[in-house]
């Protein structure tokens, strides 16, 4: 993607209709710039809040923010409550389609009398404000309404995506010493009921047990045989569903913590990311008002991530709900019972506004227009991107097949640790450009600076250039679960005497300022959007009997973005050194991790290439994997290591 003056030709403003009706225009970023911190009040009070806050911004412990200083809200109030008392109890919330084919419309006031049941049950448990509970599920409503209990509560949640394996989320549940685990009998994946209790189980048994868990509340989804713990496990439909319907919401502090998610680190342990209450909430409903353009009571909103994932968290329960959006969540695949499914629910609930990842947009590209055209999409008129760079190619096919050539495309870019959408185009204002992120949203300031942190010039190609924030913003990350020394590590040290935020991700500005995300630098890969660390990856393999040791590296991959390719060292007892093996490793790490860490290649080789401090170089494995030119050799202790395994390539 090389940036010339073709690029600015290379732009789709959008329409005159669209800007006319859009919830901004351009002076909104002249307001963000004139007063930051009075912009985020204003967009704070789209919020309701039972106190008023006294300071916008603490930033005098920085890195460690403090926004809406003493104010207080409760965020399942603002999520439900305030739209039913505002007399939009009968609007559909959620148009539910659980894979099967069911399908279940629920409305504010349904939602809410959930909610509160939900609620009352986790206080009858014996569950207080601040302490933590594990969601393992399926996108099922109870997912939902488990994570907006736990908000009303004061509890603060930890997602767990219901594909991760055992040793995922037992890791996860000591981590945040969860009292409670919530998830489901089994799922449903491709016609076939696959069990979710059992994962839970076995997890929980490991290691002499887990000695944070109280209580198991399995919902009822396949209706599959399940393991059961007398004492220990409970039935939502015979506890929760029981309870009665009515509850209170009282008010937290803005920095209460609202949530826990766990992301891939460089060092392969998780890292559990902390999201507080107001600025998280303030961010999520702003970016989900101005980015998708969203109108409550007319637009049918589509975001087709997991909950187990932060894009499910900030569009799909608390941006969206604060907003009264009306939307659907659907619970599974998009190839069942066939590659038709996606556009049959897009006619069905007459979707407006379609917020999918990259991956998906090629998958659908490999499949073939005519899919899509076999279906009325008319009623789509924003589409939205998320989870890793658009390449152009994908970005115009989705305009001119899935948005009939008219619909804008936000292509966003943000993070698990930024909590809501940074950078992004103003559909109504922003003439984008195919595979650009554009510019900072009004309120955000982000640069794109050298290893030195000095600008990076316009249209420099060659540049190494980092994306930095150089600003707070409301919904940051408050910090590591239990670490901060990790997360001054993590993410300031780079730039420390700056005060940056370094987010991993390179960068570059094109001749006319807009900015273009190119991916991690560092030792995580992005794989159909979802971040893995090379370190996890080794990790599940070195564990093998057979396996000496492990690099990993993230290759280019036409449709998931990055494919995961291993280069292994067996040890002198492996006894298999073929196929056999290399598939009983594919299985281990999907066994360890999940199913999408599994690698694309695994390539048995006599040597790594290390330098003399013994550093593997996995940039130069990466040029291997990718079939490039070997860039500069010269520090490893044995360049001739590349022709060994080139040889096992082969």
């Amino acid at each position: 993607m090389t940036e010339t003056t073709a690029d600015h030709l290379d732009a789709y403003p959008p329409s005159a209709e669209f800007a006319a009706a859009a919830n901004t225009d351009a002076s909104i970023y002249e307001r963000a710039e004139a007063d930051r911190e009075g912009f985020w009040a204003e967009q704070a009070q789209r919020l309701h809040w039972h106190q008023p806050w006294t300071r916008v911004l603490d930033w005098d412990d920085a890195p460690f923010a403090k926004w809406f200083v003493d104010g207080q809200l409760n965020v399942a109030y603002n999520c439900v409550d305030r739209h039913v008392l505002d007399g939009h109890g009968d609007q559909v919330a959620i148009h539910w389609e659980g894979e099967p084919g069911d399908s279940r419309a629920i409305t504010y006031a349904e939602l809410l009398a959930e909610v509160s049941r939900a609620a009352n049950y986790l206080t009858e448990l014996g569950l207080t404000a601040g302490d933590r509970v594990a969601i393992y599920m399926p996108m099922v409503p109870e997912a939902i309404v488990a994570m907006l209990a736990c908000a009303r509560l004061g509890l603060t949640h930890s997602v767990v995506f219901a594909g991760f394996s055992p040793t995922a989320l037992r890791q996860r549940v000591d981590d945040a010493e969860a009292r409670l685990v919530i998830t489901t009998d089994g799922q449903w994946r491709r016609g076939t009921a696959a069990p979710l209790k059992t994962a839970v189980d076995e997890a929980l048994a490991a290691d002499g047990g887990a000695k944070s868990v109280e209580h198991v509340l399995v919902v009822r989804r396949t209706g599959i045989e399940v393991p059961w713990t007398d004492g220990r496990d409970l039935w939502w439909d015979e506890t929760v569903s029981n309870a009665s319907p009515e509850h209170e919401a009282r008010a937290f502090d803005a920095e209460h913590p609202l949530f826990i998610l766990y992301t891939s680190g460089t060092t392969g342990k998780p890292k559990g990311i902390l999201h507080t209450s107001g600025g998280y909430l303030t961010q999520a409903s702003y970016t989900h008002h101005y980015v998708f353009d969203h109108k409550a009571g007319q637009d049918v909103y589509w975001c087709t991530a997991d909950i187990g994932w932060v894009t499910g968290h900030s569009y799909i329960v608390y941006g969206p709900l604060s907003n009264r959006a009306t939307q659907v969540v659907y619970e599974g695949t998009p190839n069942f019972p066939n590659e038709h499914r996606h556009w049959e629910i897009v006619e069905k609930y007459g979707v407006s506004i379609y917020y999918t990842a990259p991956t998906l947009v090629r998958t659908f590209m490999k499949w073939g227009k005519e899919i899509p055209e076999a279906h009325n999409l008319s009623s789509l008129r924003l589409l939205g991107s998320v989870g890793e760079p658009i390449n152009p190619e994908a970005w115009r096919w989705y305009r001119e097949v899935i948005g009939g050539n008219r619909t804008p495309i936000v292509d966003t870019w943000w993070q698990t640790e930024t909590g809501a959408i940074m950078i992004s185009p103003l559909p109504g204002v922003t003439a984008a450009k195919p595979g650009a992120a554009m510019r900072p949203l009004p309120g955000i300031s982000a640069k794109v600076v050298d290893e030195e942190g000095n600008p990076v010039a316009l249209g420099e190609t060659e540049a190494n250039g980092y994306l930095v924030l150089d600003k707070p913003w409301p919904s940051m990350l408050r910090g590591i679960w239990g670490d901060n020394e990790r997360y001054k590590e993590t993410y300031w040290a780079r730039y420390a005497d700056k005060g940056w935020y370094f987010a991993g991700d390179g960068a570059k500005l094109d001749t006319d300022g807009d900015l273009w995300v190119l991916g991690r630098v560092d030792d995580v890969m992005n794989v159909s959007g979802h971040r893995i660390s090379t370190a996890e990856v080794e990790s599940a393999l070195v564990g093998h009997s057979g396996v000496a040791e492990a690099a990993v590296v993230g290759a280019s991959d036409a449709t998931t973005g990055q494919g995961i390719v291993a280069f292994v060292i067996l040890t002198a007892e492996a006894k298999d050194t073929g196929d056999d093996l290399i598939a009983e490793l594919k299985a281990e790490v999907s066994r360890e991790i999940s199913p999408i860490a599994r690698p694309r290649e695994i390539h048995v080789v006599p040597e790594l290439p290390k330098t003399r401090s013994g550093k593997i170089m996995r940039r130069l494995l990466r040029d291997v994997a990718e079939g490039r030119e070997l860039g500069d050799t010269s520090t490893l202790v044995d360049p001739n290591v590349f022709e060994a395994i080139r040889a096992s390539k082969a």
